[in-house]
């Protein structure tokens, strides 16, 4: 198996998943487990927003959320604003709609894969930060990008079982 092969099925795993809980019943897109937990609705744009940014800034090409998206969604964040460190207020100001997010994710699946399907051992060996020790490549950052997806995907699946258990 080539290494780009590799990536493209662990993307696939993430656009699969996302997929699935898009299709979340809207409702519970916003609530928060305990009024403090991340909503799915927050955990799935900024998964989206996690995947656009790192897997932009490692392409060198622009992010789909700059082409429309940030538009759309109309939040009261930064362009350049991912999520990362928000603060309850911050989770709580994120209000977005499945079709929004299914659409953006869609976006920027396509994006990765466009970047994925030229990949080379070469190309994941580039040295894409070096304010890290080892400096961080191309590859590792994009394990880190899957990783986080993941990690937050499974997240939400795990706050859409306790707001649907009875």
């Amino acid at each position: 198996m080539e290494p780009r092969d590799l990536l493209v099925d662990a993307f696939g795993r993430i656009e699969e998943l996302y997929a699935d809980l898009v299709t979340t019943d809207p409702s519970l897109l916003h609530e928060r487990p305990s009024g403090v937990g991340n909503s799915i609705g927050w955990l799935l744009w900024h998964a989206a927003r996690v995947q656009d940014d790192h897997v932009a800034g490692v392409a060198g090409t622009a992010q789909a959320w700059h082409d429309g998206w940030a538009e759309r969604f109309a939040l009261p964040v930064d362009d350049r604003d991912i999520g990362y460190g928000h603060t309850s207020e911050q989770v709580d100001a994120v209000r977005v709609e499945a079709d929004n997010l299914a659409g953006y994710h869609a976006d920027v699946q396509r994006l990765s894969l466009a970047y994925l399907s030229s990949v080379t051992p070469e190309e994941l060996d580039r040295i894409v930060d070096r304010r890290w020790d080892p400096p961080v490549t191309a590859g590792v950052r994009l394990v880190s990008v899957v990783g986080d997806c993941l990690q937050h995907l499974g997240q939400a699946a795990y706050v859409r079982g306790l707001l649907t258990s009875t």
